[in-house]
């Protein structure tokens, strides 16, 4: 039987990317999947994609006990907010009675010069990629301890080495990746397995269009995945693969591509050598 059998996994920003990709693959391994996402009509065609047949969309709380079925299904959620974040978990349980893995994967990137980027613009991108992950961890978190079950949380190579021109993705990534450390050392004894996912830039269709219309009088390589950094495109379903593995072994961090483990180590020894070859690995 797979470890995923009869598990119960959320996975926030489950409609599209990455969080997508994860939902399929804990489905197609067994889990019950709750995708979470703002747009409800975008939600109802992933919960489809992942069940690869026709389903509801669930909004509030839905009564039952136990799992009823495997399945997969959509909640309407903004996570920026407190009562939908509780409703988010309380309809999980309510339904299907046990929280097994939360994959905080919602999230967003942008680009600008660091100076050029104002308080607000930190702001936003504060509020979904770092305080969203927090309210998810903290309401999740009592029933994740009692099922001894995964926190997943997706940063990127820029939670351990910033980059140019990504604006003001890099310090709220860097928040990411301290605290799921914080969350390593006081949850990890009382049984919750903690990851922390830093990938580098991820094959998509848009690469090189999605920020083209930030990117003003940036260098033209800014506008290409990752600020225009030197590296293939991830395969996002080989990186879902490395996930569930890394879940199943309870490892703490999953580093793609494995050598950027040497750039963050030279930049913690010497930051002259760390920003030396930043530069030298950046279009």
């Amino acid at each position: 039987m797979s470890y995923w059998q009869n598990k119960v996994a959320i996975v926030t920003g489950g409609s599209s990317g990455l969080g997508l990709t994860i939902a399929k693959k804990l489905y197609a391994s067994g889990s019950t999947v709750v995708l979470a996402a703002r747009d409800a009509d975008r939600l109802k065609i992933a919960a489809r994609e992942v069940r690869g047949a026709a389903t509801e969309l669930t909004i509030g709380p839905v009564k039952g006990s136990g799992i009823e079925q495997r399945g997969a299904i959509g909640i309407s959620c903004d996570i920026t907010r407190d009562e939908q974040v509780a409703s988010l978990i309380g309809s999980t349980l309510d339904r299907f009675g046990q929280l097994d893995v939360l994959v905080n994967c919602a999230g967003k990137s942008g680009r600008g010069k660091v100076l050029d980027t104002t308080p607000e613009q930190f702001q936003e991108m504060w509020e979904l990629n770092f305080l969203a992950l927090v309210r998810c961890t903290r309401a999740a978190a009592p029933h994740l301890l009692k099922s001894r079950g995964h926190l997943v949380n997706i940063g990127s190579l820029a939670s351990k080495s910033a980059s140019k021109y990504l604006g003001a993705y890099p310090a709220t990534k860097f928040a990411v990746a301290a605290y799921t450390q914080q969350l390593r050392l006081e949850l990890e004894p009382e049984g919750l397995h903690v990851l922390l996912v830093c990938p580098g830039p991820l094959k998509r269709d848009d690469a090189g269009q999605r920020y083209a219309d930030q990117v003003g009088n940036l260098p033209e390589g800014a506008s290409q995945p990752g600020g225009g950094v030197k590296l293939g495109g991830i395969d996002p379903e080989r990186l879902a693969r490395k996930i569930l593995s890394a879940c199943e072994r309870r490892k703490k961090e999953l580093v793609m591509p494995c050598k950027s483990k040497v750039l963050f180590a030279m930049s913690q020894l010497s930051p002259s050598l760390g920003d030396w070859v930043v530069n030298r690995m950046t279009s």
